[in-house]
């Protein structure tokens, strides 16, 4: 029996190891399947999957200003580099969802359904935000997909998952980013719509939802 205890040691390793990539294998499977209640194809999810995540590191500039600090005679303050502070949009968490969005919305037999659902659901998002000094706007991580999925199975049964998609993440954007955006002037750094914590929660809000709607 001690002949194969490296073995067994080694194949114990191994699994450990593996966990991550069954873990991220298994969102990906999510996503993929979530996506194609939208009626994409996998190629189509995949391209969209990857543009995300890239695109959440890519910010928009839509103003910019220079902010002045003043540092002791150092050389530490001979390096600072210049410090900004303005609104950007995040290309991963704001500019692909919202053409999503618009795609789905062409796509739809009747719109009011949807108007409905993200005007609620932006109501909801904004009682729920908080503004997190040095994370920026947090969102509850489960709360808005349900209520997307639940506005969209009673609102719209027919087209129910893309209008849980469009509400849940138009309604995250404009009511945690943009009625949010007044009480974050006073932060420093960039403020990026659909960026940071509020990404995470906008991307997890149209995997959750559409899912939930593919189960009722």
């Amino acid at each position: 029996m001690m002949i194969f205890a490296p073995l067994g040691c080694l194949a114990a390793i191994l699994l450990f190891l593996s966990i991550p990539l069954i873990l991220v294998l298994f969102f990906l499977n999510l996503v993929s399947f979530s996506f194609g209640q939208l009626g994409l194809s996998p190629a189509t999810t995949m391209a969209l999957i990857l543009a995300m995540l890239a695109g959440s590191l890519i910010n928009i500039p839509l103003t910019r200003r220079r902010v002045t600090y003043s540092f002791p005679a150092t050389i530490r303050g001979l390096f600072a580099q210049p410090q900004y502070s303005g609104v950007a949009l995040n290309v991963g968490g704001a500019v692909i969802p919202i053409a999503l969005s618009i795609y789905l919305v062409t796509r739809m037999p009747s719109v009011w359904q949807v108007l409905v659902a993200t005007v609620v659901m932006a109501a909801v998002a904004k009682a729920l935000a908080r503004v997190v000094p040095g994370r920026g706007v947090v969102l509850p991580v489960f709360v808005p997909p349900l209520v997307s999925a639940l506005l969209a199975v009673l609102l719209a049964p027919q087209f129910a998952a893309p209008c849980a998609y469009v509400s849940g993440t138009m309604g995250t954007l404009i009511g945690a980013d943009l009625l949010n955006a007044h009480r974050l002037r006073g932060f420093p750094g960039m403020l990026a719509i659909g960026g940071a914590g509020v990404f995470d929660g906008i991307f997890l809000v149209g995997i959750v939802a559409v899912l939930l709607t593919a189960l009722v």
